[in-house]
């Protein structure tokens, strides 16, 4: 039932931990290597390193919500909306029978 799940290579799940620089201070954050993946991605598609796309990403969130309780968290979800996203880009527009 969960195969499709069960054999993805243990890599991708496995715990990496970075250290940046969010906004001027230093601080580590532990992500499963699947979700460097994505974020190295959407930063590349920014322009910008990734550690210079989480800091705009935690300066953006501090002026709209302020700050996150979990930046972990936050960035699991921003990998999660980035594939919602495409996934929805690439769905074809219902079209309204007459």
């Amino acid at each position: 039932m969960c195969e499709l799940f069960a054999r993805q290579d243990p890599a991708r799940y496995v715990p990496v931990t970075r250290r940046i620089r969010l906004n001027g201070q230093s601080t580590s954050v532990r992500l499963e290597a699947a979700f460097w993946t994505i974020l190295d991605e959407i930063a590349r598609e920014q322009g910008e390193s990734t550690g210079a796309f989480l800091s705009t990403l935690h300066r953006e969130v501090l002026e709209f919500h302020g700050e996150p309780v979990n930046f972990a968290s936050l960035l699991r979800c921003t990998c999660l909306r980035r594939l919602e996203h495409r996934r929805a880009a690439q769905m074809p527009e219902k079209r309204a029978v007459a």
